[in-house]
């Protein structure tokens, strides 16, 4: 008599998250561990401990490389708090698969498929070939930059403020600048005056300029840069990211120097060489870095409304940058163009741009300017502050800036919720996000409804 089979066993529902989910979560963790521990009394400098909400909108800010703060940091946060904001920045800066992988590599074990695949999506890479190798190069070229810009910053800070001051400032600011996290301790000179102290020192202006820009590149372009080193045999990326990075760099810097040249509150006192020291400086920060050399409450309109098209379009993609990013906007611009012309392709450098690539910088940018001018009307709602700095806010935290007109303090507590919110899309990723938790797994269309005539223009 043949056995009787028994029934087979219901296996319990397990869920595998995706990539996306996995780095969303990833860094929503990290900010509650960083919250957790700025809410200690030996965080702040004061001993008594300043509440979770603050210590979630500073660790938010930190992780997510932004820069805006309800205080000064210096007058705050004790060491024990700097160094969890100093580390909360390291790790969302070069994104927290990189930190992984450090210990990967020192334990020496075999990176498999899963790691491989998270480590794409966190740098933004669509091909996990050479991922490993890049991540390496992310590691030890991000390390080896950061201590190039401390070593010339304590170059210049040790002789006037002493070797253990100059030493402290210059890792916590080349780390922040490389980063561009905007964060600073110049407080203990003037709380609140961010590098406005140092804005006719060309040093300390060049070099946080230097990192920041570096850092905003991208680690696909440093890639080519250490390896083909040919701009006719870089690919058409590398090419529009360079290129679209000088041309902001260039015209940014342009148009505020001529905004700002007779404004008694900002430029207007300043000599020539300084005038156009701090345009450039301007011009660099205001792609997601956060450091401010000027007041940014005292720009005129005009110069506000510039500083805040160029703080939507960011640094590059996989770069410690957020925003828009250049070649987003890049081909937003040629797409537009091209349609404006009654073309259906787009072209660039003699290759094609898929149709779909420019669909999906259009989604971006209505996705990214929908979200900015609805945070601008909110902030106003809800706190009293004029549409224009708190459209000014919203941008800022959108795109992981950091700057400020001065208007983060005083903001309801609303408001404040809406920029944490904005500050973890922004570094998260706005697609990242829709992709990864509104749409799972997608699926074919089942049908296909009939097409349909509209008059559009």
């Amino acid at each position: 008599m043949p056995a009787k089979k028994s029934a087979p066993k219901k296996r319990g529902y397990k869920h595998h998250f995706s990539t996306t989910q996995i780095i969303a979560l990833v860094f929503a963790g990290i900010i509650l561990l960083g919250a957790t521990l700025l809410t200690l009394p030996v965080a702040s400098r004061s001993g008594e401990s300043c509440g979770f909400f603050p210590a979630l909108f500073t660790a938010t800010s930190a992780t997510c490389v932004t820069g805006l703060v309800l205080f000064d940091t210096w007058s705050q946060w004790s060491g024990f708090g700097q160094t969890v904001i100093l580390l909360l920045i390291e790790v969302g800066g070069l994104g927290f698969m990189s930190v992984a992988s450090v210990v990967i590599f020192l334990l020496r074990r075999k990176v498999g498929l899963k790691q491989r695949m998270v480590m794409a999506q966190a740098m933004s890479v669509n091909d996990m070939q050479g991922v490993v190798r890049l991540q390496k190069l992310v590691i030890f070229g991000s390390l080896g930059i950061q201590a190039v810009g401390m070593v010339l910053l304590l170059a210049r800070f040790w002789p006037e403020f002493g070797f253990v001051r100059g030493l402290k400032w210059s890792v916590f600011h080349a780390i922040s600048a490389f980063c561009n996290a905007g964060f600073d301790i110049f407080g203990v000179l003037e709380p609140g005056s961010s590098v406005m102290l140092f804005n006719d020192d060309p040093v300390v202006l060049l070099v946080l300029m230097m990192l920041i820009t570096v850092g905003g590149l991208g680690f696909l372009v440093w890639q080519e840069l250490a390896t083909v080193r040919s701009f006719k045999k870089f690919s058409v990326y590398t090419k529009l990211v360079l290129i679209a990075t000088g041309c902001i760099i260039l015209i940014g810097s342009g148009v505020i120097l001529l905004l700002e040249w007779d404004n008694p509150e900002t430029f207007g006192p300043m000599p020539v060489w300084q005038k156009i020291l701090n345009a450039f400086f301007q011009a660099v920060t205001l792609r997601t870095a956060g450091f401010a050399a000027i007041d940014q409450a005292l720009l005129t309109d005009g110069a506000k409304a510039i500083s805040m098209v160029i703080m939507l379009i960011g640094g590059s993609s996989g770069s410690t940058a957020g925003g828009l990013k250049t070649v987003t906007f890049v081909v937003l611009v040629l797409f537009i163009w091209s349609k404006a012309r009654g073309r259906s392709t787009v072209h660039v450098f003699k290759r094609t741009i898929p149709q779909e690539k420019a669909m999906d910088a259009t989604t971006i940018f209505l996705i990214m300017t929908g979200l900015a001018f609805f945070g601008g009307f909110f902030i106003a709602a809800t706190s009293p502050v004029s549409f224009t700095d708190g459209l000014f806010e919203a941008v800022s935290a959108l795109a992981t800036v950091g700057l400020t007109a001065g208007v983060t303090p005083v903001m309801s507590l609303p408001a404040q919720a809406l920029i944490i919110a904005f500050m973890y899309f922004g570094r998260v990723g706005i697609l990242t996000i829709s992709l990864g938790f509104l749409m799972g797994d997608k699926a074919e269309d089942r049908f296909r409804y009939a097409d349909t005539n509209l008059l559009i223009g």
